[in-house]
């Protein structure tokens, strides 16, 4: 089933993401959604989801699984529990960046959303990005990420804890280098 609707909004709403603000307490309310027999408003299977702007291509995010809750929670989520694959596009509707992960939650109402497990962020550059939890917070236009990371370039793998960066990931920053590998060019 493809699901392609009101694709400005909903996509604007479910992808161009993420808040740095603790996810605490909305983790905790995500668990409890089991144990009070809340049902997803909206369920889909193998979605894809394009969003444009001016009729340019900015966004297509494909998803095997979603569920989207709005009644019985303190903020609309939309899970998507077996994955995600995102392409975020440039201004001449070319393949600028892509996301990929095993998990993902958004937060409709405070614009973020959160991604876990093989993380993975490959830029422009061919720059890539490896890490285990991310979020993308769409106010401020950031990625925040307080785990390992590990960024695979041309010419070096740099690993740390914690990065902050812009959200096409053109420009990032280690919170806490732990090692930097740097790659011959016979390597390459």
């Amino acid at each position: 089933m493809k699901v392609v609707k009101n694709i400005g909004l909903l996509f604007l709403l479910m992808v161009v993401v993420f808040s740095v603000s603790s996810c605490e307490t909305d983790r905790n309310e995500i668990m409890a959604l089991g144990k009070k027999n809340v049902m997803p408003d909206l369920t889909g299977k193998g979605v894809t989801m394009l969003y444009s702007d001016s009729t340019v291509l900015k966004i297509k995010l494909q998803t095997p699984q979603m569920q989207k809750y709005v009644k019985g929670v303190k903020e609309p989520i939309t899970i998507m529990p077996k994955g995600l694959f995102v392409i975020f596009y440039d201004d001449n509707a070319k393949e600028a960046t892509t996301l990929k992960a095993d998990y993902g939650v958004r937060y409709e109402a405070s614009k973020r959303m959160e991604v876990k497990y093989n993380v993975e962020v490959v830029n422009i550059n061919g720059e890539k990005l490896n890490t285990e939890h991310l979020i993308w917070d769409e106010n401020k236009k950031k990625i925040i990420s307080n785990a390992f990371v590990k960024i695979t370039t041309s010419k070096e793998i740099i690993m740390g804890k914690g990065l902050e960066a812009n959200q096409d990931f053109t420009q990032y920053e280690i919170k806490e280098i732990t090692g930097t590998i740097r790659i011959e060019d016979s390597q390459l």
